[in-house]
């Protein structure tokens, strides 16, 4: 018997996408989704330095390639990324996950319309039940009773509309770069590239007077979870990530990888001792076998 490492490996970037979530709830609301972003930014681009400077694979593309990859992390990190922290914000880190898990429809549509990529009847099938999944996953407003991470802060229509932008961002931000990371550039190298772009425009928004307000206090603890997201999220994720793409088939790793709306639910249910409700689970579900359909096409 062979054992499934590279697909367990890839339930593991999955696990660490849903962890992310629950850790930079609090983080989030303390800072702001643009103060967060931006300090989890620089952070992510720090330890990014350091995997290309110790891999010895610092080769950088050229100047074309940079500015294409620059554009794609300002759509899809400063703007997907800040989007998508703000509705964490408001409904929550499940729903929000969920929520977010239609970049994946919305970039294979947007790859149909602008690429000229294939979308045959089972991606079609496939994007109909991720988004019935999503639909019935975030149903319902919590109890008043309910932990912080299940409350709706504010109102619940911007939250949604919050994170079907930071979806549509993440897709776009893929579709522009899917080009030429396809050209075998290192991923790190492109990742530092699109995250050192994303961090320097958000710098130079802060400084502006139109900036959202910075945080009055930022505390330890606070810096502590917004640290924990960069290491967890990004270099413990996309390391499991990159290494299960080595051993197994791409549709299968990109499957597995985006089961994180079911994996927060128990995670969730451990976090907060409340039992996620039957509408949850089975919205999850869906929309996991929807991803499925898609990705292997």
């Amino acid at each position: 018997m062979v054992f499934p490492i590279h697909e367990l490996a890839a339930l593991g970037t999955a696990t660490c996408w849903a962890t992310t979530g629950i850790l930079a709830s609090d983080a989030i609301r303390a800072l702001g989704p643009f103060h967060f972003n931006l300090i989890r930014q620089g952070l992510v681009a720090l330890l990014l330095a350091a995997v290309v400077l110790v891999s010895g694979s610092m080769a950088l593309p050229d100047g074309k390639t940079i500015a294409i990859l620059a554009a794609s992390g300002v759509v899809g990190i400063l703007l997907g990324d800040t989007l998508n922290f703000a509705a964490v914000g408001r409904i929550g880190p499940r729903r929000a996950g969920a929520v977010f898990a239609l970049n994946a429809p919305m970039a294979a549509v947007l790859g149909w319309l602008v690429l000229g990529e294939r979308l045959g009847w089972q991606a079609a099938l496939g994007i109909a039940v991720t988004v019935a999944g999503v639909a019935l996953a975030i149903l319902g407003r919590p109890a008043q009773t309910a932990h912080r991470f299940e409350q709706v802060n504010g109102r619940f229509r911007a939250g949604l509309a919050f994170g079907l932008l930071a979806a549509l961002g993440q897709a776009a931000g893929a579709l522009i770069a899917r080009p030429y990371m396809a050209g075998g550039l290192d991923p790190y190298v492109g990742s530092l590239i699109r995250v050192g772009a994303s961090g320097l425009m958000m710098g130079v928004i802060a400084a502006l007077p139109f900036a959202p307000p910075r945080p009055k206090e930022i505390t330890g603890t606070t810096l502590l979870l917004t640290a924990l997201t960069a290491v967890i999220g990004l270099l413990l994720g996309m390391t499991l990530f990159l290494y299960a793409l080595k051993g197994a088939q791409t549709g299968i790793i990109a499957t597995l990888s985006a089961t994180s709306p079911v994996i927060i639910l128990p995670l969730l249910w451990l976090r907060t001792g409340q039992r996620p409700s039957a509408k949850s689970w089975a919205g999850a579900a869906l929309a996991v076998a929807g991803l499925a359909l898609i990705f292997t096409r």
